[in-house]
């Protein structure tokens, strides 16, 4: 059986008002910062309406609008990046940390590969009722997102490592 991977939380578990982690075995050795790009590079319409609708709700109540993810890929990033609207707080070749911090909440988003096990870990602190009623359809809404995201990175990697050398994307 796999190690667990080691991951970043913003508190400890209880001193989190959420907290999510769901890992995966990986088909192949990836770093953490190739499963974001392999993850966030095609924004669906969903995801693109449901950034939309957020920004629109959120503006009303002085957060600023983060507008999704843009699709472009990193060959590397370090403490001080930014991958979209998320700080990278650190990256390292098995871990990447991720936040966003306003008045309403701090988010820390942790990818984590131990033993082809990859972990993503989110964890939330409210600072006030906004930020409790905003991680409600948000909190739901996460763990399907990224439950979907990691099985489309697993059978993404699976067609990387299946087709022919000749055939394979390097930067994929």
């Amino acid at each position: 059986m796999a190690a667990a991977s080691p991951v970043c939380t913003l508190r400890p578990l209880s001193e989190l008002d959420y907290h999510d982690s769901r890992s995966i075995k990986l088909p192949a050795e990836i770093t953490p910062i190739r499963a974001w790009n392999l993850m966030t590079a095609e924004p669906g319409p969903f995801m693109r309406i449901a950034f939309r609708t957020r920004d629109a709700i959120s503006s009303l109540f002085g957060v600023k609008r983060i507008g999704g993810f843009s699709g472009k890929r990193r060959e590397a990033v370090q403490a001080g990046d930014r991958l979209d609207f998320f700080l990278v707080e650190h990256s390292a070749p098995d871990m990447l940390v991720l936040t966003e911090r306003d008045r309403h909440l701090d988010v820390m988003i942790c990818l984590s590969i131990a033993d082809h096990l990859l972990t993503i870990t989110a964890s939330v602190v409210t600072h006030n009722a906004f930020g409790r009623m905003y991680m409600v359809p948000v909190g739901l809404a996460h763990k399907l997102i990224v439950s979907r995201d990691l099985r489309r990175l697993k059978r993404r990697l699976a067609e990387i490592v299946s087709a022919p050398s000749s055939e394979r994307i390097s930067d994929a």
